[in-house]
């Protein structure tokens, strides 16, 4: 009888949870490493994509994830006219798109990984990895296992420790999230996206009583990204939101966006997934989405793979272009919604739309969205 392999992983947010998980269900013995004093997520709402919701079905997780989630429809775009220049161009045919509060998704996920008998260790810091499956913790321990996953951030001390790191940067510009409550005037099963010059703003069902909105500008808008939110400067900004703008809580955080690339995912028995590995802009609505395909994609190679190095090389060759090609494409979206020249405005908006009715164009942004449906195929072929 061949022994039981394990996996030590850092990071017990969306991405670490989902491999640990997947891996665990596959007969792995699974360690996952949190730095806080508890496992859990803060932010508002997410997108959660195709590719990311036939995940959720696979491990068992997808009915606690969207139990009152708002499934989308269609996603608009308006301009500084309120002219509506896309309308359902990132969505394909049989692409289901949810919003999700991302407390309940990685409830959802942590439910899953305990069920799947997964060691959740918090306060349990890591201080990096070496290519021979060792993780090495702050406190000066080392832990040895068949594989070590790195899914512990921009920051990550697992990609820098085996160097994998090539570049992080600080795409200039951001965002602050928020949750409203729900009123009957707010879109059902639509997800409404509005520019300004830089400024743009959400407005996303994401439960029965609640909206998610975010407010994105560039980093050089010091008003914009003041905190709490300058409410009348975004009201003068998007005046026919004024009522959306002023349900927002006095209480907001603006993030930066950020990319980060790397020479590699894989060194040794070592894998680095999301952030870690591929940090993005959110605005595809595929950060998270890719970090739990590509944790998913990662467990499943590995089932009955004898040698993990090899394996490993595998994964990333299979899943990486899809990922690059996203980030390519959600750094461009922020250049043009963040970074466009205002006297250019309606040029913009000629541009959008024209983009929006290639159906090439289409399949190129939104690949990933369908990479899902191809791993599960995939999976219940082996």
């Amino acid at each position: 009888m061949s022994a039981v392999r394990h996996a030590e992983i850092a990071g017990g947010g969306l991405a670490g949870l989902t491999v640990a998980t997947a891996l665990a269900q596959r007969g792995w013995s699974v360690r996952v490493h949190e730095r806080g004093r508890e496992l859990r997520e803060i932010g508002a709402g997410i997108f959660v994509w195709e590719n990311a919701l036939r995940v959720l079905e696979e491990i068992g997780a997808y009915d606690d994830a969207t139990h009152r989630a708002e499934r989308v429809s269609s996603w608009q775009l308006f301009d500084e006219r309120r002219r509506l220049i896309q309308d359902d161009w990132m969505k394909g045919d049989h692409t289901r798109l949810f919003t999700v509060l991302r407390t309940d998704l990685h409830r959802a996920l942590a439910d899953a990984a305990v069920r799947a008998g997964v060691e959740i260790v918090t306060n349990s810091l890591v201080a990096g990895a070496t290519p021979e499956g060792e993780l090495l913790l702050e406190s000066g321990e080392t832990l040895r296992g068949d594989l070590v996953v790195g899914a512990d951030g921009v920051g990550s001390p697992v990609r820098n420790a085996v160097g994998l790191n090539l570049a992080v940067r600080d795409l200039e510009d951001g965002c602050s999230r928020h949750l409203i409550p729900r009123t009957p005037q707010d879109p059902v099963n639509h997800a409404l996206e509005y520019w300004n010059g830089g400024r743009r703003v959400g407005v996303v069902p994401v439960t029965p009583d609640q909206v998610y909105v975010y407010t994105c500008c560039p980093a050089e808008d010091l008003v914009g990204r003041q905190k709490p939110l300058d409410k009348e400067s975004w009201v003068r900004s998007f005046p026919a939101l004024r009522d959306t703008i002023e349900r927002i809580p006095n209480v907001s955080r603006w993030a930066s966006f950020s990319d980060v690339r790397c020479h590699g995912w894989v060194k040794g028995r070592v894998a680095i997934i999301g952030d870690a590995a591929s940090a993005m802009s959110p605005n595809l609505g595929q950060a998270a989405c890719l970090a739990m395909t590509n944790g998913y994609a990662l467990a499943l190679v590995l089932e009955g793979a004898t040698d993990v190095p090899s394996a490993l090389r595998a994964w990333e060759s299979r899943q990486r272009p899809v990922t690059d090609a996203t980030q390519r494409y959600s750094r461009l979206y922020g250049k043009v919604g963040t970074r466009w020249p205002r006297p250019l405005a309606d040029v913009r908006s000629a541009l959008v739309w024209f983009a929006g009715r290639s159906r090439a164009w289409q399949e190129r942004v939104n690949v990933a969205a369908h990479q899902g449906a191809q791993l599960v195929r995939q999976d219940q072929r082996g």
